[in-house]
């Protein structure tokens, strides 16, 4: 039986391996699932053409509530900030056989806590679902803007 820090490693490799083969530049952080009291680093970092996603990585066997670490969370905000990233919460479900993607601004903050409710995660979209509306966003983006778009990828390589 695998424990939970060798099993939530090789979840995050999965997530990596899997937004590698989607086109991104995946890693997974120096000092994930390590107990870093002062390292601001989330799990997995993506990006791909000026677009970045930044995950904090949750396995779970079936749908269920999962609690996290206030602090956990808001690290993972400071780093989404600086990078000028998105913050979100990658949730591999085995019975599923697939990964629901939270927006950080859908969890609830209880006590030192946040919450992610089994509704929220049923109605969260699946990794590649999100993947594809991110994308298709960011093309209609350029379609609409082409010299604003290109500038805002020129300000975030000068950052």
């Amino acid at each position: 039986m695998k424990s939970q820090r060798t099993r939530g490693y090789g979840t995050e490799r999965e997530l990596v391996r899997k937004l590698w083969k989607m086109g991104f530049a995946a890693i997974r952080g120096p000092a994930s699932g390590a107990k870093v009291k002062r390292g601001v680093y989330p799990d997995v970092v993506a990006i791909r053409s000026g677009l970045v996603l930044v995950f904090e990585v949750k396995y779970r066997k079936k749908i269920e509530t999962i609690y996290l670490p206030r602090n956990q969370v808001e690290k993972m905000l400071e780093f989404a900030r600086r990078a000028g990233g998105i913050a979100l919460i990658a949730i591999k479900i085995s019975e599923l056989h697939d990964w629901r993607i939270v927006p950080v601004e859908k969890l609830e903050l209880v006590g030192d806590k946040f919450r992610i409710s089994r509704r929220v995660i049923e109605e969260s979209p699946r990794l590649d679902e999100y993947i594809s509306s991110m994308i298709m966003r960011t093309l209609d983006e350029y379609l609409e803007h082409p010299y604003d778009a290109h500038l805002n990828n020129k300000q975030h390589s000068e950052n």
